[in-house]
């Protein structure tokens, strides 16, 4: 916090968000789809009087709030409303911003907290991910006065959680089935290989290719050619909910190798991979293991074993059976990039790593050896600085 540069006395304050921004990111944020659900299930909590129930963003922006207005009022003094930032950068260790880096759920009691304004109370907050893709939605915390802290607040912030993001589930493969309706005249007609997917990738029926569970799009799939790693050459065709894939002739696929991938890990709660060739380049976010692998294979360009690399990533070279599932989702995706045997980058690819200019904000969420060792925390072999 020291070197962020957070004011430990009242934290750095950058203003609240319009009005009319505040509703945009309230109707493009997809809590607002469980929205009741979180209120419902927190209702019991809310109810005691003295405790405050706030949604934010993967920003650490508050969006939604529910409590008594007694509550309400003490939030307002401390700038606990809607529209105002909650990330660490802005007000120090808290329930909200620390959830958010660690991507885990956490209790901050009382003097915990960095900003001393806030050493009168206790936050319990936990991370709230889309199930899609595993994107950082937002968070959802509990905050109350730290002389009323319940030791169970923790625990049901954490189920709350899990119950969200199970409903988000759940709409999500509603709307896949939709989706297979509209597709499936629609590939009865169709000659080759094609497959219709939804906006995120995820398959709703597939013609002429083995079964499988997504394709890997671009941030910004458009209409027209385009080149997919895990298929290669493809057009994409809209679909009411989604895009219909057709894989174009062997041939032209063969000529669309990749040629480069870039890692970016610059951003702190955001990564992504872009995968460059000849017909232009396809980018992707990545999901915190995901992110953790690449990285390692990114620093290891020779290849490491399954052994080497859950040591890499849990210290433990035993959990080989859950780097192996891991690393079989991304080839899925990047069949083009990633080799095994050992597990690498693709000789001819050439492979572009973009740190964070401090090393210290590499992937604040991970405690992955290979991340810790990047970071300077620890040495190469795993022991700690002098």
């Amino acid at each position: 916090m020291l070197r962020t540069g957070v004011d430990p006395e009242r934290g750095n304050h950058l203003g609240f968000l319009p009005l009319d921004e505040i509703e945009h990111r309230r109707r493009t944020s997809p809590l607002g789809e469980v929205l009741p659900t979180l209120h419902e299930s927190l209702r019991s909590v809310t109810e005691t009087g003295c405790h405050l129930v706030v949604v934010t963003d993967a920003d650490g922006r508050v969006l939604w709030r529910a409590g008594s207005p007694a509550v309400r009022r003490s939030a307002d003094r401390l700038e606990l409303v809607e529209g105002a930032a909650w990330a660490e950068e802005v007000a120090g260790t808290n329930g909200i911003g620390t959830a958010l880096v660690t991507r885990r759920p956490v209790q901050v009691h009382s003097t915990e907290h960095y900003v001393r304004a806030l050493h009168q109370l206790t936050c319990a907050a936990a991370p709230l991910h889309d199930p899609r893709d595993g994107r950082l939605l937002g968070a959802v915390d509990v905050t109350c006065p730290a002389a009323t802290t319940h030791p169970a607040t923790l625990a049901l912030v954490s189920a709350v959680a899990r119950v969200a993001e199970g409903e988000l589930r759940l709409r999500h493969w509603e709307s896949v089935e939709r989706l297979r309706s509209a597709a499936a005249p629609v590939l009865a007609r169709l000659d080759g290989q094609a497959v219709a997917v939804d906006r995120d990738g995820w398959t709703a029926a597939i013609t002429g290719l083995p079964p499988m569970d997504r394709v890997a799009l671009p941030d910004s799939p458009m209409a027209g050619e385009t080149w997919l790693p895990s298929l290669g050459q493809c057009v994409l065709e809209p679909l009411p909910g989604g895009w219909l894939v057709r894989v174009g002739p062997a041939p032209k696929r063969e000529t669309a190798a990749p040629s480069r991938v870039t890692l970016d890990l610059t951003c702190a709660r955001s990564w992504t991979v872009t995968v460059s060739g000849p017909s232009g380049s396809w980018s992707q976010r990545l999901s915190p293991r995901h992110a953790e692998l690449l990285f390692a294979l990114a620093v290891h360009r020779c290849g490491r074993s399954a052994a080497q690399l859950a040591a890499d990533l849990f210290g433990d070279a035993t959990r080989e059976v859950t780097v192996r599932a891991e690393l079989s989702r991304l080839r899925r995706n990047l069949a083009g990039v990633l080799a095994h045997r050992p597990y690498r980058f693709a000789d001819e690819v050439a492979v572009g790593l973009l740190r964070p200019d401090d090393p210290v904000d590499l992937l604040p969420f991970s405690s992955a050896p290979v991340v810790r060792a990047a970071r300077g925390a620890v040495r190469p072999d795993g022991g700690p600085l002098a």
